[in-house]
């Protein structure tokens, strides 16, 4: 197994994993309140998004071991990454509600994109 393949599956094990995540109660709760107020309700609830966005997780990871949609998922992936990070950076800018999940701003994003780098490295090697 190369580099890349190793580091692909361990990426598509780590998006389906958190995609899986997304369907556990409590924690959906905590991912439906990170959802910026501006983006909740329009037009879906804050637990659709959350339930949307776990299966573009866990649909990405298959995505993403399975050659004919490799490249597409990994797109898909880093598009995604980008779409979420108004959560993150909404959660960073209030840590006294969300504790341990409100990541720093700047070491978020240097982690997303890191993220995102990782995801197309994967799916076009």
């Amino acid at each position: 197994m190369t580099p890349v393949e190793l580091a692909r599956a361990i990426t598509a094990v780590l998006f389906i994993a958190m995609g899986a995540l997304h369907f556990v109660p409590v924690l959906e709760r905590g991912m439906a309140a990170i959802i910026p107020p501006a983006l909740r309700d329009r037009p879906l609830s804050a637990r659709w998004l959350v339930w949307i966005t776990g299966v573009c997780e866990i649909a990405g990871g298959l995505g993403l071991l399975w050659e004919p949609t490799r490249v597409a998922a990994g797109i898909a992936l880093a598009v995604f990454l980008v779409c979420v990070f108004p959560a993150n950076a909404y959660a960073a800018r209030h840590p006294e509600r969300f504790g341990r999940i409100a990541v720093p701003f700047w070491p978020r994003l240097v982690a997303q994109v890191a993220l995102i780098a990782v995801v197309l490295w994967v799916s076009l090697g």
